[in-house]
Parts: C-alpha cells; structure tokens; sequence
C-alpha cells in the first residue's frame, strides 16, 4: 500500500515537474516554441553541424513554424530567439535598461567570471575606454606600417612554400602582432607557446559544455588555464622588474593596477588580456579566410577589387612607400566588400543577453531573467532585408549604410556593447587583401568546405598555393 502511494507521489511530482519545465510561467503571453526535454532543452539541435551558408536549419525551421520571436531551451536555460529586427534594435539599444549583456555558465568559465562581456555599467564603459586605447583610430594610424610590413613578409613567406592553411597562418600571423601589441610577446624567444593554448581553447569554445576528460569543451578549458597562468607569470614578472618606459598594454594595465584609487582589479586585468588576445585574431582570421575563398569563387569581385588596390600604387609619388592612411581610407569597394564578407559568413552565431523585467513586444511577453539571443544570420540572410541573400554582391552596399550598426546589420554587435575591434578588424582585412591582390595569386589545393557548429569552421582546413606575381600577370581572373 505504501509502496503504491510513494509510486503515486513520484510520478505526480514528475509529471508536475514536466509540465512546468513544458509551460513556463509568464505575467503574458510566452512567445510560441518547445523548450524540448528536462534540463537538456533542444541543445543538441541547436548544436547540429549545417554545411551551407545558410541560415542554421534550427532557426530556419522554427521561423517556418513560429515566426520571428520563438522560445526554446539550450544547455538548461529557458530563451527567446529574436530574429526580428525591430526587437534586436530594442535589445541593444536598451542595455542596462531593459537588458543587459550575459552569457551562459559554459562561455562564462571559460571567458572568465570578471571579463568584459560580463560587467556592466561604469566598470564596462571603463574598461572599454581602456581598449580604445589601444584599437581607436589614433592608435590604429600608427599601427597601419607595422600591419603592412607584417602581412607582406608572412605572403612572401608563404609563397616558398608548397602550400599553406590559410586559416591557421593568419591565425598566427594576427595572433603574434596583437600579442606584441598587448604583452610584448615573441614566440622566438618565449619558453612557452602561448598559440597552442589558445588553440585547445577555440576548439571546444562553440560545444556541448561537457566537462569531461577528451571533450572539446574540456581541452577548452584546459587551454584557458594554461594561458591565464603564462599571463599571470607574466605580470608578476612585471611587477618585480617594472620597465621605465611603457612600450605595451600590459605596461598600461600595470600602471592602473598600482594606481591607490584605481577600480581595476588584476582578475579583471587578466581575463581582459585573455579576451583580447583570443577575440583580436580569431574572428579576424575567420574573416580573411571567408574573404579569400568567396574572391576565388567570385572572379568579377576579385577583379574589381584587384583595380582598386592597383590603382593606389599607380596614384602613389613614390612607388616604393608603404600605404598612408589617406590611401586607406579611400578603399571604397574594400570595405564594401569586407562587409559583404562579415554579413554572409555570420562568424558570431548568436549575441545574448538577459531581460532585467518583464518585457512586452508586440503581443508576447519575455519573463524576468530569461536569456534573449539575438540570431544575426537569421537576419543578415533573410530577402526581405537582403535581395538574394545567399549571393556575395559588395556593390549592394553602395546603396546601404557601411557605418557601424543598423536594424539589419549587427555582424560586429550594437549599441553600447558594438564591438571596439571593428576599426582592427578591418585594417587587418583591408591590409591583407591590399597585399595579396597587388602582388600575388592564389589556387585552392585542399579544403575549402564550410560547416557551422553552430560556429563557423574549416573542418578540412582551407589549403591554397600562393605565387607572386609577375610583370605579365594582368589577370586576376586567372
């Protein structure tokens, strides 16, 4: 008998259980959707591999079914996936107000629990004012030689070779300017190789949060914490031997941390240094890489892109300078095309954030402390922003706002939180590609294929020869 009655209770309570994880409570109307099974949600959907450029098949197919505001669960919290322009405008527009930036648990260990995409209010514009002082414009004029002369000698240094992974060498290339920018790093003369964690780290940064030994999300970790202690000894390195003059960031971030009246904290410090290390090469490498291929595939953007960089040299006094910032700045189709480039490969899958009330949009309701996740592909791809979305055309953009963020292009973020590397992004790119199309050209020989997980990737890598150029070569088609 008692063992019947305890039966009752437990299925009575799981059922109880399933139905409130099914029916959330809501002070409105929840927007439509399934938050799939206990604690699991619809993870592993939203995890599944899509080959194309595409919107993921997770957002396309609940659009189809919901519209552009659905709910779902991931890794064990409740969200609301906005595709709709007007809501994401309000959402970054509205940080510290109606939302504000957060991130879940797993991005959060591995990020770090003080970095910048986690604080809020006066410490973020304060952080954020100490980046721009290394990516703001004046700084980035100084840096534009130093872009140039690296990006050449690694294309010459390719060029000897067989071939090269494109993605992987630029990684490195990018990799090892910005670490000399922010800590003074040489690889040739480190104990350490500072690369390789970082390495580990990126390829579990975009997976299921299993912290389990032989995951990707432990080797992330893992990854983190050899970094976070190489930057440790670092400072402390620093800290014991301080130089008279202050020749990198880490120079800057020290002078703060001994400062008597100063709100920087050194854990503050450190995860800021890890996220500008990671965040300064990665997506910029994704970028290049993306940009590279879609110019093969696309002769007449190569070609028109080609004339642009060829018509700085012949317009240039003297042939043998490097570019002026005047020439950089006149890259017209460049950016046009770096654009194009950001808008169809969507390397950030999804930008998230947290509802501080109970906000009402149009006829649904987000509940208080629901995750909100901007889905920028969902938007960068949908027609009726886009004309033939899937087609790589820079000239639409002669016709479109190129300037910082809009309704329907979010590709580096918005609103207060508009990522502060974009000015870097783009000197990286526009320099780059300045060099490879005025005295190189290129042939895929391996790789080349695309996968989202939901992240971008180049799961075979994206292989090319590259050879120089020579008097005769007048065809970029070729």
């Amino acid at each position: 008998m008692w063992g019947v009655a305890l039966t009752a209770m437990v299925v009575v309570g799981i059922t109880h259980w399933l139905y409130r994880w099914w029916n959330p409570k809501c002070n409105g109307n929840l927007p439509p959707g399934s938050m799939g099974w206990p604690l699991l949600g619809e993870t592993l959907h939203f995890f599944a591999p899509n080959p194309t450029w595409d919107t993921p098949p997770f957002v396309k197919e609940r659009i189809k079914r919901y519209g552009s505001i659905f709910r779902t669960s991931l890794v064990g919290r409740p969200v609301v996936v906005s595709t709709d322009s007007d809501l994401n405008y309000i959402i970054f527009q509205q940080e510290g107000q109606l939302f504000q930036s957060w991130y879940p648990d797993s991005f959060t260990e591995v990020f770090g629990r003080q970095n910048v995409g986690s604080l809020h209010g006066y410490m973020y514009k304060y952080l954020k004012n100490m980046v721009l002082y290394l990516f703001g414009p004046e700084s980035l004029k100084k840096m534009l030689h130093e872009v140039e002369h690296v990006a050449a000698i690694n294309l010459q240094k390719w060029a000897a070779q067989d071939s090269v992974e494109l993605k992987e060498a630029t990684a490195n290339m990018i990799f090892d300017l910005t670490a000399k920018k922010l800590i003074s790093y040489d690889p040739e003369k480190s104990s350490e190789n500072l690369r390789e964690n970082f390495v580990a780290f990126i390829q579990g940064l975009i997976s299921f949060p299993l912290d389990i030994p032989g995951t990707a999300y432990h080797k992330c970790l893992e990854g983190r914490r050899k970094a976070m202690t190489m930057l440790k000894s670092m400072l402390e390195e620093r800290r014991a031997k301080p130089r008279e003059v202050k020749s990198d960031f880490f120079d800057y971030l020290l002078e703060e941390l001994e400062r008597g009246d100063s709100i920087l904290t050194e854990a503050i410090a450190l995860d800021l240094m890890f996220v500008l290390l990671f965040a300064s090469f990665e997506t910029t490498s994704l970028a290049i890489t993306v940009a590279v291929k879609l110019l093969k595939e696309n002769p007449r953007v190569l070609q028109a892109l080609t004339e642009e960089h060829e018509s700085i040299l012949r317009n240039r006094e003297n042939t043998e300078s490097g570019l002026t910032w005047k020439e950089y700045k006149s890259m017209t189709f460049t950016f046009q095309l770096i654009n194009e480039t950001v808008r169809l490969a969507n390397i950030v899958p999804g930008v998230f954030r947290k509802a501080l009330k109970d906000i009402k949009f149009k006829d649904y309701t987000i509940p208080a402390g629901w995750a909100v996740m901007v889905c920028p592909p969902a938007v960068h791809l949908n027609p009726d922003n886009y004309k033939d979305p899937l087609e790589f055309n820079p000239w639409r953009w002669e016709r479109m706002d190129q300037k910082g963020a809009s309704k329907n292009f979010m590709a580096f973020g918005g609103g207060m939180r508009f990522c502060v590397g974009t000015d870097f992004t783009k000197l990286q790119m526009a320099v780059f590609l300045h060099c490879l199309v005025t005295k190189y050209r290129w042939r895929l020989v391996g790789g080349g294929e695309i996968v989202r997980t939901p992240g971008l990737q180049f799961p075979n890598g994206f292989h090319v020869e590259i050879t120089e150029k020579d008097d005769t070569d007048t065809n970029p088609r070729q």
